[in-house]
């Protein structure tokens, strides 16, 4: 079993310092900047529910993946207006009729035109920066659970530590067709996309733990 308190340890030498400016409290320490760790790992790998687990000891978790379902509902005209010609060529309906985005048809859509994920990318990340930035600032310590956060890396850069969370293959599999009821061969294909995902984290430079959640 884990030992949840001490997960989100960051070590002493990657403790964020206080600003040379910044003015003392009235206790004469300065203030800190906040502590920011990064959950991530492959599709249904188990990070939210090491999340969970830790903000039982303290830390909020902003999850990037819900934002960017609701970055996507603020940029959906623009969206709609530059993928639908696309989408005609796979024969798949974007709109739904209430007027909303089919979830389901932009993941098809994405996964044939790989390029058209960069132009989504370009649309909702920044809004999505803004908000985990004004979550940072509210927060003493903010675990930011992303998959893909290596696509952002003012906002990365900011973390002192990556937990990033693996599952055996079955497992994962598993938990995403029980979870997210979607065909297997779509499942499969983001499996494939996210085999790499560890190396990406690698190459940043920041500590990394890797737990694996059976």
């Amino acid at each position: 079993m884990f030992d949840f308190s001490k997960v989100g340890e960051v070590s002493p030498s990657l403790q964020p310092a206080a600003p040379s400016s910044a003015t003392p409290s009235s206790g004469g320490t300065p203030p800190q900047r906040p502590l920011i760790i990064a959950v991530t790992g492959p599709m249904a790998a188990g990070k939210n529910y090491i999340c969970s687990q830790m903000e039982k000891e303290g830390w909020s978790t902003v999850d990037a993946d819900i934002l960017v379902h609701n970055a996507i509902e603020i940029v959906k005209d623009r969206i709609l207006e530059t993928f639908i010609p696309y989408a005609e060529q796979q024969n798949l309906k974007l709109k739904k009729q209430d007027g909303s985005i089919d979830r389901r048809a932009l993941g098809q859509l994405l996964f044939s035109f790989p390029d058209l994920l960069k132009v989504q990318e370009s649309m909702v990340y920044p809004i999505i920066t803004k908000w985990i930035d004004d979550f940072i600032a509210e927060h003493e310590k903010t675990i930011i659970n992303a998959t893909v956060l290596y696509k952002t890396p003012e906002l990365l850069g900011r973390c002192q530590k990556i937990i990033f969370v693996t599952a055996p293959f079955f497992t994962r599999l598993r938990r995403a067709r029980r979870r997210d009821h979607l065909p297997l061969t779509q499942i499969l294909r983001r499996f494939h996309a996210q085999r790499h995902l560890l190396h990406e984290y690698q190459k940043t430079g920041i500590s990394i733990e890797i737990i694996e959640n059976k």
